[in-house]
């Protein structure tokens, strides 16, 4: 109800520990989304949620969900830690724009990994 756009979200919620040691069998939460210009009408069975603001790199992946994990292990396992940048426990989540194209080598989506500028480094 009260769509604000056409584009969709895909959003992660991990625990704190769930990037300490990467396990594929360890459960987080997922949502799939839609900005919505007000909560006045939710449809049963949906919830609403609102994103903390704050600081995100924002990535660009190009091809189909096949080619995803591959995007993701750059994120986490070469830019982040030779960044000055620390995850942050915010949702994570991709955005499904107009370039998204579902199972197609040339969708593109953007992915917003929370992060915050680290003091210590």
């Amino acid at each position: 109800m009260n769509p604000r756009g056409t584009d969709l979200y895909s959003m992660q919620k991990y625990e704190a520990s769930y990037f300490n040691t990467f396990n594929p069998n360890t459960e987080f939460e997922k949502w799939a989304a839609v900005a919505v210009t007000d909560f006045n009408e939710i449809p049963e069975a949906m919830e609403p949620i609102i994103l903390a603001g704050g600081l995100y790199a924002v990535f660009v992946h190009k091809g189909d969900v096949s080619t995803a994990s591959k995007t993701f292990q750059h994120i986490f396992e070469t830019w982040l830690p030779n960044s000055e940048y620390v995850l942050d426990g915010r949702f994570h989540f991709e955005l499904l724009g107009e370039k998204y194209k579902n199972n197609d080598p040339s969708s593109e989506e953007e992915i917003w990994i929370p992060d915050y500028l680290s003091k210590t480094r």
